[in-house]
């Protein structure tokens, strides 16, 4: 559910003073997983989707080995 905007999180950075893209020295990993779930169930939400209801064994995907070629390239 979207909430207000006056209570996002907003940081503000002098030019050139940004943090690195990089999170994993500002943030734990715990941290990082609660940003990419938040992410994840409003991706779901925007394209109108509900989340998948499948166990983490039956995850749709493939395997590629280093230096296999995969089928985009």
């Amino acid at each position: 559910m979207p909430s207000a905007r006056s209570a996002w999180p907003i940081r503000r950075f002098r030019l050139g003073e940004e943090p690195p893209d990089d999170l994993a020295g500002l943030t734990t990993a715990e941290e990082r997983l609660r940003m990419m779930w938040r992410m994840a169930r409003e991706g779901w939400a925007l394209a109108g989707r509900s989340l998948p209801g499948y166990k983490r064994s039956e995850i749709p995907s493939r395997l590629y080995r280093p230096g296999e070629p995969r089928d985009d390239e």
